[in-house]
């Protein structure tokens, strides 16, 4: 009986880390009007990268799927899903839609603009919102993952230890107060998951069943 590999899962779970790793390195600080007409070409292709990141990590994470084969996995798996749609609406939001709105205003007159606060403030409850339901999925797609890893033994237990070690984490400084939704605490919070991530594209790329 042949057996299957997991290469191609874990070379693109490994290329969609490196992408939303750039993503986070180049992503620049919000502003005001004038500030997003001064970074609107690299908000736009940072964002971008972030987009073309999603369908690799996703078809990465359907292999670890695959990898444990029960039930729990499936369910982290639609719940990833969630994530990763919403982390795809706030980058077509903030990193599109917005960009391209302030260029339509550029040389307009400052009660023009001043006129525009409203929208951003709206823009950036879209954004909270959107990223805290990618906390959320992620958090809970970690720690059913990180069960499912000890209880199969398929992939290394050190990352299903530390799956939940970074789920509690997580939760323990979002309910005492730490801002993950500004730039600065999402940061963190990527680059958390994204050790995590890197250690299942390692493990799948050596794995067979």
């Amino acid at each position: 009986m042949d057996t299957k590999t997991f290469k191609g899962e874990g070379i693109s779970l490994l290329a969609g880390c490196f992408l939303m790793i750039v993503t986070m390195v180049l992503h620049p600080a919000g502003g005001d009007f004038h500030h997003l007409i001064k970074i609107r070409t690299i908000g736009i292709v940072t964002h971008v990268i972030a987009i073309l990141s999603l369908p690799l990590v996703a078809y990465g994470l359907l292999g670890l799927t695959q990898k444990l084969g029960n039930s729990l996995a499936r369910l982290s798996f639609l719940f990833m899903l969630f994530g990763l749609l919403a982390v795809m609406l706030a980058a077509t939001t903030n990193g599109i839609i917005l960009m391209n709105f302030v260029k339509s205003y550029e040389g307009a007159s400052e009660a023009t603009i001043g006129s525009l606060k409203p929208f951003f403030r709206l823009i950036r409850s879209f954004n909270h919102a959107f990223d805290f339901i990618f906390i959320g999925a992620v958090c809970i797609s970690i720690t059913l993952w990180s069960v499912s890893i000890l209880k199969t033994h398929h992939i290394q237990k050190l990352l299903g230890w530390f799956g939940i070690l970074l789920a509690i984490v997580a939760l323990s400084l979002l309910f005492s107060g730490f801002v993950f939704v500004e730039l600065h605490g999402f940061r963190i919070f990527i680059f958390g998951w994204v050790i995590w991530v890197l250690g299942v594209g390692l493990s799948l790329y050596k794995a067979k069943y």
